[in-house]
């Protein structure tokens, strides 16, 4: 008897797994949408670092130079710009 009362818990819960729908989650972004206006200044790509102190940036902006820990935390609206080791801006992209 007390073997049951301890296995209807397991049972119940099994019961209740089964029949309850799997919870939906909208997909994270992939990096090719433009989710932060990174086209907007695709023309800096190639450019001097230095060029992005005459551009008008509002929000979240990154700079990634190589060897640079970053956060890992995804946020869609800010734009990443990374620059190689020549100081020169390699690629730009949204996360």
């Amino acid at each position: 008897m007390k073997i049951m009362f301890a296995i209807a818990p397991i049972l119940f819960l099994a019961a209740c797994e089964a029949v309850a729908p799997a919870p939906t989650m909208d997909p994270l972004p992939t990096p090719t949408q433009d989710t932060c206006n990174a086209s907007t200044y695709g023309h800096l790509i190639g450019q001097d670092a230095t060029a992005l102190e005459r551009v008008m940036l509002l929000g979240q902006v990154r700079v990634i130079r190589p060897g640079q820990a970053v956060t890992m935390d995804f946020r869609p609206e800010r734009i990443n710009f990374n620059v190689g080791e020549d100081e020169r801006i390699t690629s730009i992209h949204c996360s």
